[in-house]
């Protein structure tokens, strides 16, 4: 795969995933609306690294770490960090039995409809970043 294959690769699995949260969303299986919010703004990040360094993305979870990795950390507004830094625990403790009643507890429809269209609002964003910078210097817009 070329680098703008690449790319493409990633954006689809974002696209995918945020389409997947709703699915869970009018499935009202919640757990997985947040973890597939994870998984949205994880691969969307990766299609930036792709981008910068036209290698593969590290195999890492940590939306913070991707968010510097893609340049973007940096140039981030405060709403867009609080969401990846409410993302980032998700996609752990979505995985173990022991994290999960707590944090189903705190999943209702109305956070889970909340953090899909912020998801999304950041995922456009990240887009947005993609295609109209430079190749190594992502710029606030």
């Amino acid at each position: 795969m070329d680098k703008n294959e690449k790319i493409k690769y990633w954006l689809d699995l974002a696209d995918y995933d945020i389409e997947t949260a709703k699915v869970n969303l009018s499935g009202k299986r919640f757990l997985y609306v947040g973890f597939m919010c994870h998984q949205t703004i994880e691969k969307a990040l990766k299609s930036v690294v792709t981008k910068i360094t036209d290698d593969v993305p590290p195999k890492v979870h940590n939306l913070l770490l991707l968010a510097e990795k893609a340049l973007l950390y940096d140039i981030m507004n405060e709403e867009q960090l609080d969401l990846i830094r409410e993302l980032n625990p998700i996609n752990i403790e979505a995985r173990y039995p022991e994290y999960k009643n707590k944090i189903f507890k705190t999943l209702s429809p109305e956070y889970c409809a909340e953090i899909i269209k912020r998801t999304e609002g950041l995922l456009q964003w990240i887009k947005i970043q993609l295609e109209n910078s430079p190749e190594n210097m992502p710029k606030k817009f």
